[in-house]
C-alpha cells in the first residue's frame, strides 16, 4: 500500500511538473506527439479516398497535357540537342579537370535529354500525352 502511495505522488509530481514547467525534452515530446495526432486525424479520411464514393471528382486535364507536350516537344526538338551538346560538353571538360562526380551528373542530363520521353512512358500515366 505505500509503494504505491510513493507510485502515485511521483506520477503525480512528474505530471504536475510536465504541465507546470515543462524541460526541452519534454516540451518537444508533447509537440511530436500533438503533430503526429494532427497528422493522423487530419489525414484519416483522405487516405480511403479512392475507396470513398462521397468524392467523385472529374477534373479536365488537357491543359496539362498540352504543356508537357510543348515541353517534351522542346526537350525532344533543337533545344534538347542543345543541352546534350552542352552537358555532354561539359561532362568532358569536367573529367578532363578530374571532376568526376560533376562529369557523371553531367552525362546523366545529356542521356535524360535524349530519353525523356522514355522515361516518362516508363515510370508514370502518360496515355493522355500527344
Amino acid at each position: 500500500m505505500n509503494s504505491l502511495r510513493k507510485t502515485y505522488r511521483s506520477a503525480g509530481q512528474y505530471l504536475g511538473a510536465l504541465v507546470a514547467a515543462p524541460s526541452k525534452v519534454q516540451g518537444l515530446s508533447m509537440c511530436f506527439l500533438v503533430g503526429i495526432g494532427i497528422i493522423a486525424l487530419g489525414t484519416g479520411e483522405m487516405s480511403l479516398a479512392q475507396t470513398d464514393q462521397r468524392y467523385d471528382v472529374q477534373y479536365n486535364d488537357e491543359r496539362i497535357d498540352e504543356i508537357i507536350n510543348a515541353i517534351f516537344t522542346y526537350l525532344e526538338g533543337s533545344f534538347g540537342a542543345l543541352i546534350m551538346v552542352a552537358a555532354g560538353i561539359s561532362a568532358i571538360v569536367s573529367s578532363a579537370f578530374g571532376q568526376y562526380k560533376a562529369a557523371l551528373g553531367l552525362l546523366v542530363v545529356a542521356v535524360g535529354a535524349f530519353v525523356l520521353r522514355s522515361l516518362v512512358a516508363t515510370f508514370f500515366n502518360d496515355e493522355n500525352i500527344a
